[in-house]
């Protein structure tokens, strides 16, 4: 019991690393499909000059392990002197920025295929109609294909939301207080590694369960009319 207790002490560290792990979360998401958008619009299309660079990109990056980008980005840029001589040295020595900026890489690669995906499968009879209506390309795309092909995504992108909920624990191996970085952290100070692991699970469990509520909301709204009756 007493090891629960020291966890009752300790949950405003938890609440702490809860708000850290969602602003990760949040800003690995958001640039992640700001990205990802054109990303996926150029890797739908068929010449192969354009889509190839954007697979080479997500090809690597869903490819290696993202433990891997993030120790790349963390701990093997600065073995360069070029990088440590020019402007992004400031940025590139603090770990929240790195740890943001491969988690942002790492989905905008996940989510590009994605959008590819649903981009491609789009039936052609939407595209028929709106060429037969006199709809330019960039119109087209920006009315019909891209809101229909993101309401198809829905269900690949909310699982790649929690993939990379749960991705966001290895923000803690370059020193950032997140969920898990807490539980390491008690765990080091009191030695109660089950206790603060349990709890650091079931906080992810709260988090995860928020994240499927709301994208079946979105599910619910915006894809359910797209389907046949």
């Amino acid at each position: 019991m007493e090891g629960w207790q020291t966890i009752a002490e300790n949950l405003p560290q938890f609440f702490s690393g809860t708000w850290i792990t969602l602003q990760l979360l949040a800003i690995s998401l958001a640039f992640g499909l700001l990205i990802a958008v054109p990303l996926g619009v150029l890797r739908a299309m068929h010449n192969p000059w354009i889509w190839r660079p954007v697979w080479l990109y997500t090809y690597v990056f869903r490819g290696t392990p993202m433990l891997v980008q993030l120790f790349i980005i963390y701990y093997g840029l600065g073995q360069f002197e070029w990088v440590r001589q020019s402007f992004a040295w400031a940025w590139l020595q603090d770990a929240w920025f790195c740890a943001c900026l491969a988690f942002v890489l790492n989905t905008a690669a996940y989510t590009t295929e994605i959008i590819a995906g649903a981009i491609k499968s789009l039936p052609a009879g939407e595209i028929e109609a709106a060429k037969a209506y006199g709809m330019g390309r960039l119109t087209m795309m920006r009315r019909i294909v891209l809101p229909a092909a993101l309401r198809r995504a829905l269900p690949a992108y909310g699982n790649e939301a929690i993939f990379m909920l749960q991705g966001t624990s290895l923000a803690m191996l370059v020193t950032i207080a997140d969920i898990t970085g807490v539980a390491k952290r008690i765990y080091a100070v009191h030695y109660i590694p089950f206790e603060a692991y349990i709890t650091a699970g079931v906080f992810y469990l709260v988090l995860t369960m928020a994240l499927v509520a709301v994208f079946r909301w979105a599910e619910n709204r915006y894809l359910k009319p797209l389907m046949p009756r």
